[in-house]
Parts: structure tokens; sequence; C-alpha cells
């Protein structure tokens, strides 16, 4: 079957809007139209070369869309159900899947993070070469070959764009608060990096009632646009020292916890530094490859620190997909307001330019006519 794609073939090129095949899906498998993308900036590494990659690759790893056809062996899915993907396709056998981490799963650490199936192979091809699919998704694309547990069925009726980026942003982000590190109620609260994965973060904390929630970017737009999701306070990360005003704000104090999420090593640093006695910095964002960060490990035991990771907001997709949506639904996260971009494929490129300048605000998705 063939299908338009936006094809990556290496660090330095534009993305190729091409026409490429795709294969019919086998074993465990499904084919899903997709009818919505997220632009995540770990697509941004992967294009600006801050990340290796296999080429040609088709990126994307947010998606929701429609189950088109599955293979022998499906039971959980149908022709006709929406779906919204994960780039973590649990095996469901594993220790990490049977004891409740799917997102640490060790077939999609060998695979989906090879960009290849289970099966260590690709369904999609062009003009007889392989091409690769982002993480076991390649959501820039019409259609897509995923395992059936990396398709979580959602309620039809939610808004393509909205189930898209629950795939990562949403998921990653809020998870990192209700589930890694759960936000209790009065604590003191720092997020630094207000992207959608850290609009996300500022969602779920302000879930849990903590007392002042601070948010740190470079951007104006995005510290008002992290007050409207519940940020009590922000700080201009180029206005001074980062660490310095936290401390302000919190009478010397530091904060309880404390989310990293703008994907650099030197904010972990700032938010470990940032930290009260007895207090949690939690690594959401992923740096660039080859990145190293330097803590004081005297601080660590001496006031009782914490520095943990949080590896996709610490989900299980296929339950906390649907536990995410009831929320929105219930108007307690407003996921829609994080999408702020609306484009189509051919529009991708320019996209990420704008992504790569620190322009973008929330969440932009490709939207599929």
């Amino acid at each position: 079957m063939r299908m338009r794609a936006a094809i990556f073939d290496g660090p330095g090129h534009d993305l190729v809007l091409t026409d490429i095949d795709i294969q019919d899906p086998k074993h465990d498998e499904v084919r899903v139209r997709i009818t919505a993308a997220g632009i995540c900036h770990s697509d941004y590494r992967v294009l600006a070369g801050e990340w290796g990659a296999t080429t040609p690759l088709v990126l994307g790893h947010e998606g929701a869309g429609i189950v088109e056809s599955v293979g022998a062996g499906v039971h959980s899915l149908r022709p006709g159900d929406t779906v919204a993907l994960s780039w973590t396709p649990s095996c469901n056998r594993c220790r990490y899947c049977v004891t409740g981490r799917p997102q640490l799963c060790r077939s999609a650490v060998a695979n989906a993070y090879r960009n290849v199936l289970p099966d260590g192979t690709t369904r999609l091809s062009r003009d007889g070469e392989d091409v690769y699919s982002y993480l076991s998704v390649g959501s820039f694309a019409e259609y897509v070959v995923v395992p059936e547990s990396g398709a979580i069925r959602i309620d039809p009726g939610i808004d393509p764009a909205v189930a898209a980026i629950v795939g990562c942003a949403v998921t990653t982000g809020v998870g990192a608060a209700i589930n890694t590190r759960p936000v209790r109620v009065g604590e003191s609260v720092l997020v630094i990096g207000a992207g959608g994965v850290g609009l996300s973060v500022i969602m779920g904390a302000a879930l849990q009632s903590p007392g002042r929630l601070i948010a740190v970017d470079i951007a104006d737009s995005k510290l008002q646009l992290a007050k409207s999701f519940g940020a009590t306070d922000t700080i201009d990360a180029t206005a001074g020292d980062v660490v310095e005003a936290v401390r302000e704000l919190t009478g010397g104090e530091g904060v309880d916890l404390a989310f990293e999420a703008s994907g650099r090593a030197a904010g972990v640093e700032q938010a470990y530094a940032s930290l009260a006695a007895g207090g949690t910095a939690v690594v959401v964002g992923q740096v660039a490859t080859g990145e190293r960060i330097s803590i004081d490990p005297m601080a660590m035991s001496g006031r009782e620190l914490t520095l943990t990771g949080s590896n996709y907001g610490s989900a299980r997709p296929a339950v906390d997909f649907g536990r995410i949506l009831d929320l929105y639904r219930r108007g307690l996260l407003p996921l829609d307001r994080l999408v702020t971009g609306r484009i189509r494929l051919p529009e991708l490129t320019d996209a990420f330019r704008t992504m790569g300048r620190s322009a973008t605000e929330g969440r932009w998705v490709v939207e599929f006519p």
C-alpha cells in the first residue's frame, strides 16, 4: 500500500515529503490511519543531530488515529477503533511489565529505541529500501503499523490533536507529577522548562493542590501560559540566577520538589540545587547525547536529597491514557489549551525551524485531512 510520509535522511537535510510503501500488519500488529501527530522536541533532537538514529526514518512518536486493519493474534482491537499511540509498546511478559513498569519494558528498549518493531524489522520501504519508524511509531505519515500494545483504544469523541499529545508530552509530564513522585498537598514545586512537557507537569502538579508552584523558562510567553495552567510564580531564566530566585521565593528554604523538563544538563543541576532539605529532583526532560551533570554528594547525604529519573511519566499507557483523558473530559486537565498550533504535513519542516528558535508555545500538532 502506498502512502505519504515525511522522511528524515540525516542531520542537515530537510524532511522529504514523498510516497512510500507500508505493508499489511503481521502477527500482533495493527495498521492505523493517522488523524493527528504531535511535534515533540525529541523529534527535533534527532533532526538536529543531537541524538543518533537509523535512517531513512519517519519521525513522529505522538499520534492518534483509526485502526484500519489488524494482523493475526490481535484480540483487543478491531478496524474502526480510535486509538492513541504509545512509543513504549510493551511485551507484557518481562519482569518490568509484569511488575507494573511497562515504560521500562525490555522489548521496547531493545526494539523501539532502534526504531524497529518487536521482530527487529520494519514495515516501511522506499523504492525497495527499508525505512524505519521512530520509536516504533513514525507518526509523520498517513499510516503506521504498530504492535497491538502500542495502540491504546480511546473514546472516539476525543479531539484527535488532544489524543495525539497524550501519547507523549502529556503522559510524560502529568505522569511525572502523579506517578513518578506524586506531588503532595501543600508542597512547594519547581518546574524548569515550560514547553509541552513542562506545562503538562504543571497541570499534573496543580491537580494535587500544591503550595507554591514555580515555573522557569526563557520566554515570557511560555511563562504566561504556565500561569494559566496553574503556576503561582514565574522566573525568567535570562534575568539572573535561577537558584537564587527560587530561594528568594521560598524564604531561603528551596523547594520540596523540582522537575527538570527543559532537557538541559544545566537545568538538572539547577533543579537539584534548588531543593530544600529532604527534597526530590525529578529529571523529566532528556538531554543531548553525551551531556553530563555535576552534583555535590555531600549535600545529597547531609541534606537527604533525592535525584531520580522519570521515563514516560512512569506510566502504564493502557491504564493512564484513559485516566488522563477522563480528567480532561471532567475539566480537570485543560489539554485542549495545550494545543497551540495546528498544521498540515507539508508545513512540518517550518514547524521544526520554529521549534529550534525556542519559539513554539504549547504543543503543535500535524492534522491529517
